[in-house]
């Protein structure tokens, strides 16, 4: 029986580790797409991903795999295993959910999420939203069928939602997102209210695109980012994707605003350090891969927050920037760029958004996915319901559809339930980084430094070897020692950013 048993967990991971494979040829033909692909390839290019996401999903929905599952989940020694046990639960989840859903719808959706990102590019450019409707009507005919499949009890949205966040739903992000809410408006009221704000001239100051990528690809290298195993590229929406050996970062630039650019670099830069920071042993296998979407994206928040807009990294970062951007630089000092970083000022585009107003457009975001998916909201409606939550919740006037509507990408590739993620990956971004403050007490002298390890270091051993081995929120409770809560967060930003606006 032992002998079967250990033989059936040897054919389980061989068979996992063959379809990452081809789950990972098409990240990189995905991100080809985005990237470098002429406009004449989008026809082939949907119709690559279509097959290989035919076939990926019949090697995730495989009998063979309930045959192993079952083998496996009744061996006393197996279980007895942490790493196998970890790795069963894992392909135990994987596998019920791929069962659920039918080849072709996953093949239709492979196709459509193709095509629809291409739609998508080219209607942004033109700030022309009836151009890409029909491919987002269809988007979500095929979400709700995908949800269908999933839901059993739960709503469409929660059906979704729990494929990109174990466990997440949208009646307990309710309940977190409103007094969330209320802490973050009265705190930019609070700071509305003073007379004097940080100067922005920095972040409107125009520099060349290579400097600016010189600048980004700097920054990279000292967070640990390792360019043998990654790279750095540019696109519309910037985002990562990889794994382990071949992490694809890109980032996009304006003549005019060097700190978005690195900004997006060292988000997505969170990104990618997690990614390489999986064990490749496993790769292929749950213990390989990140344990949710919400804590791949506390690494890039963590990044992007934490570490590049705090007083520390101003330190080590303006003799670079001087270095790759030439004399514009001179007469500012550290604080000063610190606060031009911190500044508070509602704005229309999300991933420019400071970090107080970030979250408003997660839960502008939260409301309208979920009234598209039960049809409370017509496709056809969508711009105007956008621009009148803009108004309620951000006060700004949303002048046009590219900075409206269609400025994220998520929809059009169907990530449906994705956006809540963000919140929860501040959330638990600023509990990782005050439980690292805790632990390196000098760390902030080491990051003035330009010294990074240090963290990296302790996110490598208490969040990235880890992979999936616990659900998100117990993650966190071991690596920080407290429940998920909203206030470590509040608390941080509160603390940052009225000594900003001293």
């Amino acid at each position: 029986m032992l002998a079967t048993t250990a033989a059936a967990y040897e054919q389980l991971v061989e068979h996992a580790r063959a379809a990452y494979v081809l789950s990972s040829a098409s990240a990189i033909l995905a991100w080809d797409q985005e990237t470098g692909m002429p406009r004449g390839g989008g026809e082939l290019r949907s119709r690559q991903l279509e097959e290989l996401a035919r076939l990926t999903h019949m090697r995730h929905s495989d009998p063979r795999i309930g045959e192993w599952l079952q083998s496996c989940e009744h061996d006393a020694a197996l279980q007895a295993d942490p790493d196998r046990a970890a790795n069963l639960r894992g392909f135990r989840r994987d596998y019920d959910r791929a069962t659920k859903l039918p080849a072709s719808l996953v093949a239709e959706l492979a196709r459509h999420e193709s095509k629809a990102q291409q739609i998508w590019s080219e209607s942004r450019t033109a700030s022309d939203f009836a151009t890409f409707r029909p491919a987002l009507q269809r988007m979500i005919e095929l979400q709700r069928l995908k949800a269908d499949c999933l839901r059993g009890a739960h709503s469409r949205w929660d059906a979704l939602a729990d494929t990109c966040e174990p466990g997440m739903n949208a009646a307990s992000l309710a309940a977190l997102f409103a007094p969330l809410r209320d802490r973050l408006v009265c705190l930019r009221q609070e700071l509305d209210a003073r007379k004097r704000k940080p100067d922005d001239r920095f972040s409107r100051q125009p520099f060349s695109e290579s400097a600016q990528e010189e600048v980004c690809r700097a920054a990279l290298v000292a967070m640990g980012f390792d360019f043998g195993r990654g790279r750095l590229d540019r696109s519309a929406h910037p985002f990562c994707t990889g794994s382990v050996g071949d992490v694809r970062l890109t980032t996009r630039y304006a003549k005019d605003n060097v700190l978005d650019a690195l900004g997006s670099a060292m988000h997505e830069g969170g990104h990618g350090l997690y990614e390489q920071g999986l064990n490749e042993v496993n790769m292929g296998t749950p213990l390989g891969e990140a344990a949710s979407l919400g804590i791949h994206e506390s690494q890039s928040r963590l990044w992007e927050n934490h570490v590049g807009k705090s007083r520390a990294f101003w330190h080590w970062a303006l003799p670079m920037l001087r270095q790759k951007l030439g004399v514009e630089v001179d007469g500012w000092s550290p604080d000063d760029l610190w606060r031009t970083c911190n500044r508070v000022e509602p704005s229309l585009i999300r991933v420019e958004a400071d970090e107080l107003t970030y979250d408003l457009h997660i839960m502008v975001r939260f409301e309208i996915e979920r009234a598209l998916l039960d049809g409370a909201l017509a496709v056809v409606d969508l711009p105007a319901a956008w621009n009148l939550r803009y108004k309620e919740l951000l006060g700004i006037d949303v002048p046009d559809d590219r900075r409206g509507c269609l400025q994220d990408v998520h929809w059009s590739c169907g990530l449906f339930g994705y956006f809540p993620t963000y919140t929860l990956g501040n959330l638990y971004a600023a509990q990782f980084a005050a439980a690292a403050a805790r632990a390196i007490p000098d760390l902030e002298e080491h990051q003035a430094r330009g010294d990074f390890a240090p963290l990296l270091d302790w996110l490598r051993h208490h969040v990235h070897r880890h992979g999936r081995r616990h659900e998100p929120r117990e993650l966190c409770r071991l690596a920080t020692g407290s429940e998920l809560s909203s206030q470590p967060f509040l608390s941080y930003l509160e603390s940052k950013l009225r000594a900003v606006y001293a």
